[in-house]
């Protein structure tokens, strides 16, 4: 027989509400990875892009985006746990040549303090173009 306590119930109760707003932080991130990929056509996925091409970085949950203007982008979902990625955190890489590629490993650092907040290994790169 399992008896629970009242401290033990409200801690489960704790872990449900935890959940039910974890589940919502995750759909408000599907639908601005949504938002910032509407209008844009996914083509074949690519080994690497270039450096060069790329003027901003945008991190959600488990994907980055490489954006090279309105019309063009690449989103990367990573390989492994990268939590700074949900917070925001900064994006470092530490690439040998002019390209982002699968299986280059990146951090995560903290923006305040510039501690690292996790690491994984970057995927296959989804080109996205503006529709004609």
């Amino acid at each position: 027989m399992i008896r629970l306590t009242v401290p033990a119930l409200l801690l489960l109760a704790g872990c449900a509400a935890s959940n039910a707003a974890g589940d919502r932080s995750d759909a408000r991130e599907r639908a601005r990875l949504d938002k910032a990929v509407a209008g844009l056509t996914p083509g074949e996925p690519l080994r690497c892009i270039r450096h060069d091409q790329v003027t901003q970085i945008r991190t959600f949950p488990g994907t980055i985006l490489y954006v090279a203007g309105r019309g063009r982008m690449w989103r990367n979902d990573v390989v492994g746990s990268c939590p700074g990625l949900r917070r925001g955190d900064i994006v470092v890489s530490r690439t040998f040549n002019s390209q982002y590629c699968d299986g280059d490993l990146i951090q995560t650092r903290a923006p305040m303090g510039g501690f690292i907040s996790g690491s994984c290994s970057l995927g296959g790169f989804t080109p996205y173009t503006r529709r004609k």
